[in-house]
């Protein structure tokens, strides 16, 4: 079993860090193992899942006044700017592509584990029993699915912290996922999510390069692989295949195709 490889980006506009994580799963296939990219945004971005209609983005005041971009992955509507968003591409045939809830489980699970051991009370949902209910909503710290990372509150939704989306490509598996780290800035209240370091101020006091560190390495314990913590980033190391991606992201047939 080979190792995984990851990479911690320098933030970018919302187009140029969609085409990074499509390159990054082509790159996947080719060197045939996991790769993981962790990054911040330029600027605060909503980035809308693949399935969702523009209008619902275009109609919502909370966001009025974001930059756009729809990602590749589904799932729900997300805030970008003070989250940390990493995106995993592996083979379908790794293990870690088998069925969807696999890949989810093993990044939720690695950071329920960390936020844990540092006093945090993480927990995956267990799922709401109306997921049509969920998928009419927006944003997607409105919606729990199972597996979903949440902590803290008074009922058993708590307060969602960490959400992903798949797409499943014909040789790779793409995953997005965004850990919320304090309520995002220019948004309206229905976008005004509390993020880990709004609900426990204690967290403050860890870098984001240990936090990180320490998910990926509990990430990869449970089927036995090491994380590779590769110099550099990789949007720098593959710029010319990324700036061809990102013209498709930059075109508004993209972002109005739903």
């Amino acid at each position: 079993m080979t190792d995984f490889v990851a990479w911690w980006d320098d933030p970018a506009d919302g187009p140029a860090n969609m085409a990074a994580d499509e390159v990054l799963a082509a790159e996947a296939v080719r060197q045939n193992r996991p790769l993981v990219r962790v990054y911040r945004w330029s600027a605060v971005t909503f980035s809308l899942g693949a399935f969702q209609p523009i209008a619902d983005a275009w109609n919502e005041v909370a966001i009025a006044s974001l930059p756009l971009v729809r990602r590749p992955s589904g799932g729900g509507g997300l805030v970008h700017g003070s989250d940390l968003t990493y995106a995993v591409a592996v083979p379908r045939d790794h293990p870690w592509g088998g069925t969807p809830q696999v890949l989810y489980d093993v990044f939720h699970e690695a950071l329920v584990a960390v936020l844990r051991e540092r006093g945090i009370p993480a927990r995956l949902h267990p799922g709401r029993a109306s997921k049509q209910d969920d998928e009419s909503r927006l944003f997607c710290f409105d919606r729990r699915a199972r597996g979903d990372l949440v902590a803290g509150g008074s009922s058993t939704d708590g307060y969602k912290l960490l959400g992903s989306a798949q797409r499943r490509l014909k040789a790779a598996v793409l995953q997005h996922g965004s850990l919320l780290l304090r309520s995002p800035p220019r948004v309206g209240s229905a976008a005004a999510h509390p993020g880990l370091l709004d609900l426990f101020p204690p967290a403050q006091d860890w870098s984001e390069a240990e936090l990180v560190a320490a998910w990926l390495s509990q990430a990869g314990e449970s089927t036995g692989l090491r994380p590779f913590h590769e110099a550099g980033g990789f949007a720098a190391g593959h710029a010319a295949a990324i700036a061809a991606a990102a013209a498709r992201f930059q075109d508004l047939a993209w972002l109005r195709r739903r």
